[in-house]
């Protein structure tokens, strides 16, 4: 610590422990003694930040939110000797005594990351950070982050304790108060493991809904006649203009739970009768899914793990929105995630924070093209692209896959045998694509069986035709593994019966099913002839034993982690 900043903490102490009282004489003296001496040791402040190159405030009596001060927990500050002085959801202003610490160096790097706000650093004295120490105790130690309306975690408990289910938010929405139908609706919805909460504008009523598992449930029925009062405080808690009804806007906002940080984007959008909300719950706790933990088999699963061992090249997911695609690129990132690999990435949004891994977010001015032209300059090892979705970004993914980077991405296709394809229609030349290309994984998320009710099921003769005709497509091995016959001899299969775990739904949690395509020779010949369809590449890919999504689902079945009826519905 430097002579200055001691000499301001000596004043400060001493200044404490003096007995005269401040109405005497030599009480007023001390003290205009004590401000000159403040007001100085702020002018060598000044002068310091000047010589360093940092802007400087003067934090004494300066307005400080809660919202800015939480970013920091008040240990962490102390040790560091900086706080978060300004927040307000795009830029944080940080306020540092010894702006050469690399611990405090790390801690902005991750509020950018956590953030995805523009920080700006000043040099403060230690008169200034010893005010905002003191301000610390008037911030709730639970509470949503957001300005001007609080839902706080005792909100949460109180109406959580009357939720067996979300089938329970109707009997408690036709008692409640205004004031807490959308605290209610957050805390049935955190219970239930909602991923998203759905709130439409009908004629008559306002419908609410929540997906759980990837299915949307009914969970209750709003009276229109609170509907403005209702989205009006749901508006300011997404810090959303509230007299903006005719174009669609977004926010976010996040509640602190004792267990976790959940983070939630808010999407507004005018309908018929009225504006249609829809939340997105991003829970930190589930970004923790190891690679092993996916789900993908055997086989399938050597393939990859050795693709994704490799220096370089390109693995691909694929499938429709909600498939998981980012959960099993996130578990492929956290498995290479190690102190010798650096990882970028650009994404479009962050949904998570990863530690160790630099990611950075698209906007208006920054494309993934244009991020991933600068990633490739920041020397990285791996390299993950949020979405490939135009010839550009195509072109450089491929570029950087050649030249000793490993291109993690996703792309819109139904099922691994479409990315060749889908690459082709955006342009992309064949004698690139062939020799960039790793892996293709084609993959859908089905629900588990809730192992609370799990009972063995009949299956309808129409579904017997369907799981014999899938399976017998199955490599030779496989079958002679299960023992497969086309009666399905000693073969069971399950399905939930509804108790309370399962919210009477008779399924809990999801699991991926996947199909691995990795090149070959056949598959690059096949791609350098410049015309190439789905058909073709399946056709390849199954000559070579690779198990599709369906073929896997079913094999999950049989092994009682899900249904015959959920895997048709999701990969047929």
């Amino acid at each position: 610590m430097t002579q200055d900043v001691q000499s301001i903490e000596d004043l400060i102490s001493s200044s404490r422990g003096g007995e005269v009282s401040e109405d005497s004489v030599e009480g007023k003296f001390q003290k205009k003694q004590y401000d000159i001496q403040i007001k100085d040791m702020e002018r060598q402040t000044k002068a310091r930040a000047v010589s360093l190159g940092f802007s400087y405030i003067d934090l004494a009596g300066f307005p400080i939110s809660p919202e800015a001060l939480s970013l920091i927990p008040e240990e962490r500050a102390r040790v560091l000797e900086m706080i978060c002085f300004y927040y307000d959801g795009a830029g944080i202003r940080i306020g540092i005594i010894d702006p050469e610490n690399n611990a405090a160096e790390e801690v902005i790097n991750k509020l950018t990351q956590k953030y995805h706000a523009e920080v700006q650093v000043y040099l403060i004295s230690k008169h200034s950070i010893e005010h905002v120490f003191n301000l610390y105790k008037s911030i709730p130690k639970i509470r949503i982050v957001s300005r001007g309306v609080e839902v706080t975690q005792e909100d949460l408990d109180k109406f959580s304790e009357n939720f067996t289910s979300f089938k329970d938010l109707q009997t408690e929405i036709d008692k409640a108060q205004i004031s807490d139908i959308v605290a209610m609706i957050m805390a049935s919805a955190i219970k239930s493991g909602a991923s998203d909460i759905h709130i439409e504008a009908e004629e008559k009523v306002i419908k609410v809904r929540f997906r759980v598992d990837g299915v949307l449930h009914d969970a209750a029925d709003v009276s229109s006649d609170l509907w403005k009062k209702i989205i009006s405080r749901m508006k300011v808690l997404a810090k959303v203009k509230i007299n903006v009804t005719d174009k669609p806007q977004d926010g976010r906002l996040s509640i602190i739970t004792r267990d976790e940080r959940i983070d939630i984007r808010a999407s507004f959008l005018p309908t018929n009768f009225g504006e249609s909300v829809v939340m997105r719950l991003l829970r930190s706790s589930t970004v923790g899914l190891n690679f092993e933990d996916l789900g993908i088999r055997d086989k399938s699963f050597q393939q990859l793990k050795r693709e994704v061992e490799r220096p370089n090249g390109m693995i691909i997911t694929t499938g429709p929105t909600g498939s998981g695609k980012t959960t099993t690129l996130y578990a492929i990132l956290k498995k290479l995630n190690d102190s010798e690999t650096k990882i970028i990435t650009v994404e479009d949004p962050i949904e998570y924070q990863l530690e160790g891994i630099n990611q950075s977010q698209t906007s208006d001015k920054y494309t993934f093209a244009q991020g991933l032209r600068s990633i490739v300059r920041q020397d990285p090892d791996v390299v993950m692209i949020g979405e490939i979705r135009d010839l550009e970004t195509a072109e450089i993914a491929i570029q950087a896959a050649l030249t000793g980077h490993l291109v993690l991405s996703t792309i819109h296709t139904n099922d691994a045998a479409g990315t060749v394809p889908r690459f082709m229609s955006m342009g992309a030349k064949p004698y690139l694509l062939a020799p960039a290309l790793n892996a293709m994984i084609g993959q859908r998320l089905v629900r588990r069986v809730c192992s609370h009710c799990k009972a063995v099921t009949e299956l309808t003769p129409d579904e017997k035709i369907r799981v014999v005709e899938v399976l017998n497509g199955l490599p030779d091995d496989e079958k002679e593994r299960i023992k497969f016959t086309p009666e399905l001899t000693g073969m069971n299969f399950y399905k939930g019966q509804g108790c309370e775990a399962c919210q009477k739904i008779g399924y809990k949690g999801r699991i991926g099913i996947y199909e691995i395509m990795v090149m070959n020779e056949e598959i690059e010949k096949l791609v350098l002839t410049g015309s190439v369809s789905e058909y073709d590449m399946r056709a390849v890919a199954k000559k070579y034993g690779m198990i599709s999504m369906v073929q896997d689902g079913l094999l999950k079945a049989i092994d009682g982690i899900t249904s015959v009826d959920e895997v048709f519905r999701v990969a047929e």
